[in-house]
């Protein structure tokens, strides 16, 4: 799944690499890999890459 982060968005586009349980990690184009807590930010998704 293809997301961004709602408050980061100089981060790139970032593609889901798990979810365990509210961790989610994401390999963002411009800073890599990001664990979130998806209990705390709600991540957006992208339908297509531009």
């Amino acid at each position: 799944m293809l997301v961004k982060h709602p408050s980061q968005p100089d981060w790139g586009i970032g593609q889901v690499q798990s979810r365990i349980d509210n961790r989610i990690t994401v390999n963002f184009t411009e800073v890599g890999k990001i664990v979130i807590d998806g209990s705390r930010i709600v991540l957006v998704q992208v339908l297509f890459k531009d």
